[in-house]
């Protein structure tokens, strides 16, 4: 937004948080309920560093926290239905038919034993076992910008299987264990049934197993999802002959089948790589879903850091005649949740929810959702807003320049 003016990043703002505000009212049978709820928007807008109950409470001028922990807790409103409501704004700004949907986990680092869903577990946030939340995002990335549209709480076996703690902790009644892959099989399938215009599928290894694999084909959707070393890969028919693990297959591969290319530019300039890509398989895609056509190819990517020489594996399912520079491009999406995840951290409170409920944290990550897709809304028709008055100034000189120029023959 570096481009714009400061008068027309203020009236965006301005706009978009009355707009947003609109857009939530009518989860709220209470007008002061719905004014609470704004101004915890505000709290989470501000430019205090922590995003606490006493902090947003000092920002909207309450005497304590009560008002906004109620929002949290003792209210009656729906997440869920925030959770559509943020989808819905986003897909109005960023709708796009090859935007890629990008699904990835984050940790919750938390103290005691209370807070639904926490426990000793793997976090690539602390990249270490610790105890915390874990809760599994879907961003939606296209050339216009990117936002969160869906979130689920993963909740371990030991939380399922104890009822008295499920019970404790409000979880909905018939909630049972899930795990992440399946949780992000549920959010494609409600971002599939909501009409989210998306053509590609990217996540990591955590995802790249063969439930979420026939999902997409069914769903005639492409992906390029990570895999461990370990993955096994074999090619058909018509194919050159390729079999083992990822890892043995890349240790095998030729030096000229590798290209650098860019997965998209990042904070440093282009992200470069070394990347491989073997076709294993051409497939009839109607053989997996009746709306789709025409051949599709099953396939392996590798990708090479140049520095280090760090390998990454991805299987991958796009339509036949797919160039490698597209699938590297899809797998280049990724960085936007990663983003996502910094930004909402940082700026927007995301790991600040003090409530334990189920429905606490949903309603806390749906309101930082909301929260986050503003900051990006604003930023796309700030930088739109800049693009025409840079073009507007352009024709402008080459006018004058025109002019100039002849006046000058004569």
């Amino acid at each position: 937004m570096t481009g714009a003016s400061i008068e027309t990043v203020l009236e965006l703002w301005a706009s978009s948080l009355r707009e947003a505000k609109a857009r939530i009212r009518p989860l709220f049978t209470q007008e002061r309920v719905a004014a609470s709820a704004g101004l915890f928007l505000d709290g989470l807008l501000g430019a205090e560093r922590r995003k606490t109950g006493w902090m947003r409470a000092e920002a909207a001028g309450d005497p304590g926290p009560w008002r906004q922990q109620a929002i949290l807790g003792r209210g009656r409103w729906d997440a869920d239905a925030l959770r559509d409501i943020v989808r819905d704004y986003v897909v109005e700004h960023f709708a796009a038919a090859d935007a890629v949907l990008v699904i990835d986990e984050t940790g919750f680092l938390k103290q005691g034993k209370s807070s639904c869903g926490v426990g000793r577990q793997y976090t690539g946030s602390a990249g270490k076992i610790t105890n915390c939340q874990i809760g599994v995002f879907a961003t939606l990335v296209s050339r216009h910008g990117h936002a969160f549209i869906d979130r689920a709480l993963y909740l371990p076996k030991r939380w399922t299987d104890d009822a008295a703690r499920m019970a404790a902790a409000h979880v909905l009644p018939g909630t049972g264990f899930a795990t992440k892959p399946a949780l992000a099989i549920g959010m494609i399938g409600r971002a599939i049934t909501a009409g989210v215009p998306f053509g590609w599928i990217a996540a990591d290894s955590v995802y790249g197993v063969g439930d979420i694999e026939m999902a997409l084909r069914r769903a005639g959707k492409g992906y390029v999802l990570g895999v461990n070393a370990t993955h096994h890969f074999g090619s058909w028919i018509g194919k050159p002959e390729v079999s083992g693990t990822a890892e043995d297959i890349a240790r095998d591969l030729d030096p000229a089948a590798w290209q650098r290319l860019s997965a998209g530019l990042g904070t440093k300039g282009e992200r470069l790589h070394d990347w491989a890509y073997l076709e294993l398989a051409d497939l009839e895609a109607d053989e997996f879903s009746p709306q789709a056509s025409g051949l599709w190819t099953r396939g392996l990517m590798i990708r090479r850091h140049i520095a280090d020489g760090e390998l990454a594996y991805f299987t991958t399912w796009c339509p036949a005649g797919t160039p490698i520079g597209t699938l590297v491009a899809v797998e280049g999406h990724r960085w936007a949740i990663e983003d996502s995840f910094e930004t909402a951290k940082n700026e927007l409170g995301l790991t600040h929810n003090e409530t334990r409920s189920w429905h606490g944290w949903h309603r806390h990550v749906s309101l930082v959702m909301l929260a986050f897709a503003m900051m990006a809304v604003i930023r796309h028709h700030a930088n739109l807003a800049d693009e025409q008055t840079s073009t507007r100034m352009s024709r402008s000189e080459h006018r004058s320049s025109a002019g100039l120029s002849r006046r000058s023959a004569a």
